[in-house]
């Protein structure tokens, strides 16, 4: 029997996740606060199929298929039917994740496996939060999840063999190399990641060089795909804020303490990709002017 992976939260994480996992051949239940919600989401998955049918890289053979997986509905007992899988995909805020991984607990099967989207808060915390100790793992997924070729999953104490075996066939189903890490704030990838992003905002509030003098350090120099300031206007200022924020509370690690220049941009709106200016400016369709 074909799993079926019940996606709640029709944002970047979700869409992407939802629509490679269909390519895969699980089956998707694409979950939203309402069947307008989920819909607009799975609207979405088509314009993104549509354009990979014109680009030629998706075969209308191979998107056929997809699109027979993929189903959108919204969040209640009804859509958990069936479900093998629950991957939350929510705002990286406790407040929004901690009530719909108990619903989802509530309404699924005894065996459902849950996990969390989340790059950066301890599982621990969101599953005492939910009142589902020993049965919460973190599977942090990188957008774009078509084309990103790895799976963090966090593993929280008190999380059985089993839990961690099912995460690694589903990590293994979407063609990822997963990688197991202790549950902490940040898990490993987010923290590497953090620190790297945060000091070049550093670098630039100083005025020790432009903004693609930086990044072009780390791309031409040690070959990263994209500099740490790019990298974090894609990624949302916002969402590296919250996660700086979370991480210096709990650490104390000044390494995390958000710079003012952070601050600024998130207080201005200038949030990344998704608002069109960050620390550089980007067109609508998403690429940087």
């Amino acid at each position: 029997m074909t799993d079926c992976l019940a996606i709640l939260g029709p944002g970047a994480l979700g869409l992407s996740t939802a629509q490679w996992a269909a390519e895969c051949g699980l089956e998707v239940r694409l979950l939203g606060r309402d069947l307008a919600h989920a819909h607009h989401g799975l609207q979405e998955v088509e314009r993104r199929w549509k354009a990979a049918l014109e680009k030629g890289t998706l075969s209308p053979e191979a998107h056929g298929h997809a699109r027979t997986r993929i189903h959108a509905a919204p969040f209640g007992p009804k859509a958990m039917e069936h479900v093998n899988i629950f991957l939350e995909a929510l705002p990286e805020d406790p407040a929004v994740k901690a009530p719909a991984l108990a619903e989802a607990a509530r309404w699924g099967a005894a065996n459902l496996l849950l996990l969390s989207g989340t790059s950066a808060l301890p599982i621990s915390g969101l599953a005492e939060a939910a009142r589902i100790p020993g049965r919460l793992l973190g599977f942090h997924l990188f957008v774009p999840v078509p084309r990103m070729a790895v799976a963090e999953v966090a593993v929280p104490p008190g999380a059985t063999p089993d839990l961690l075996a099912r995460a690694r066939t589903l990590g293994l189903a979407l063609r990822k190399r997963v990688v197991v890490v202790r549950d902490q704030p940040g898990f490993a990838a987010a923290r590497m990641a953090l620190a790297q992003g945060l000091e070049a905002m550093r670098l630039l509030e100083a005025e020790v060089a432009t903004a693609e003098d930086l990044d072009a350090l780390m791309t031409l120099g040690y070959g990263h795909p994209a500099g740490p300031l790019e990298l974090s206007d894609r990624v949302g200022l916002d969402l590296r804020l919250r996660i700086a924020e979370g991480l210096f509370q709990s650490s104390g690690d000044a390494r995390y303490e958000p710079p003012a220049l952070l601050r600024q941009l998130v207080a201005r709106g200038e949030t990344g990709r998704k608002a069109g200016k960050g620390f550089y400016s980007w067109d609508p369709d998403g690429r940087r002017r």
